[in-house]
């Protein structure tokens, strides 16, 4: 493998990135708490704590408590978005990808701190997470984002969720492009 090709390998990154606007909020987080970090959907733990009943023989009346279920959890996502505080969280411009997310933070971080982030992204609905990461470069010679970070604490769905978040975004850039 020659110069160029190990170049090429290095700047290869594992998931797609997309700049975007989104509501986004983040603290420095006690590096001793790093074993009890574990990103997750904001309210999730009250909608785990509903069991799922079986379907009834009527698929009709099935179909309609399938639909109000899906709506009774939207609702309680909203409550529990507004209970949080997310729908008072401030806009930021970030780069983010499955992987991280890199932005600029009103305060410096150093490299190895831990940063929670409560943010939301805007899809099909909104979906509110908590995320968590690790401080990879502090300062990057990119003015506007010059701190990256690394997803640490996360679970395949949430990273799921990010990654169909930047493709969704992604398509949006391709469309307005082609206008």
């Amino acid at each position: 493998m020659d110069c160029q090709d190990m170049q090429n390998t290095e700047n290869q990154r594992e998931y797609s990135r997309v700049d975007a606007l989104i509501p986004l909020e983040y603290k420095l987080i006690d590096p001793q708490q790093r074993q009890y970090l574990h990103s997750r959907v904001a309210g999730e733990i009250i909608l785990a704590e509903f069991k799922s009943l079986p379907d009834p023989d009527d698929q009709v009346i099935a179909q309609w408590l399938k639909t109000i279920n899906t709506k009774l959890n939207s609702i309680i996502r909203m409550l529990t978005m507004h209970h949080q505080g997310f729908d008072q969280l401030p806009m930021k411009r970030v780069n983010i990808s499955g992987g991280g997310i890199s932005f600029s933070p009103d305060t410096p971080y150093s490299q190895g701190d831990i940063i929670e982030f409560k943010l939301t992204l805007t899809m099909q609905y909104p979906l509110s997470l908590y995320l968590y990461g690790e401080v990879v470069e502090p300062s990057k010679n990119n003015p506007d984002y010059d701190t990256s970070v690394q997803f640490i604490a996360i679970d395949d769905f949430i990273r799921d969720e990010v990654i169909r978040f930047v493709f969704e975004k992604e398509r949006e850039i391709l469309r307005e492009k082609r206008k």
